[in-house]
């Protein structure tokens, strides 16, 4: 597999601003699918696979798992910010440096597997709840320099579910050849 695979094992996301009511629809059933998929995927690995990584100098399996949790958290921060204020500028975050923080380096993934469990829950609740017109609804990314709106957000994180989704299953089957 090369690199380019390696590193988009979905493709790269392709905005959606306007997706119909099927469409939304599957892409909630993938958010809400994913902390299951995600522990079937871990529940066996030994703590050597755990610290493979899914591709020459990428993230080890484990911080795969925990960068998950993290980014979804801000989702769900991202959706209300946008759902209770007007046009907020949301704050992102380094990602690639909360990767390296302590928590991020644990083996045992337990408490990220049980957050992502209540977190999805809780955020498919407030998505199947969104109308048309909150679908509408705008945030500002300052790293990015424009605006999204929450429906093209949902597509973006049903995305990031299925593209770490397979990072992960790429990381356990590579035997370790990545480091």
């Amino acid at each position: 597999m090369d690199l380019q695979s390696l590193q988009y094992p979905v493709g790269k996301y392709i905005p959606n601003k306007h997706p119909d009511q099927a469409l939304l629809h599957q892409w909630i059933k993938d958010i809400e699918a994913f902390p299951l998929q995600l522990e079937a995927l871990v529940n066996d690995a030994s703590v050597e696979a755990l610290n493979w990584r899914y591709r020459p100098d990428g993230w080890r399996v484990k911080q795969v798992v925990h960068h998950c949790a993290d980014s979804h958290l801000n989702s769900i921060t991202r959706f209300k910010l946008a759902m209770t204020e007007d046009v907020p500028t949301i704050r992102p975050y380094y990602e690639d440096r909360w990767a390296e923080l302590v928590d991020s380096q644990d083996d045992d993934l337990t408490a990220s597997l049980a957050f992502l469990k209540a977190l999805h829950h809780k955020w498919v609740g407030l998505l199947r709840g969104l109308s048309n017109e909150q679908l509408q609804l705008e945030y500002v990314h300052p790293e990015h320099g424009k605006q999204f709106n929450l429906a093209e957000t949902i597509g973006s994180y049903a995305w990031h579910c299925r593209h770490h989704l397979e990072h992960v299953r790429n990381g356990i089957a590579s035997g370790g050849k990545y480091g």
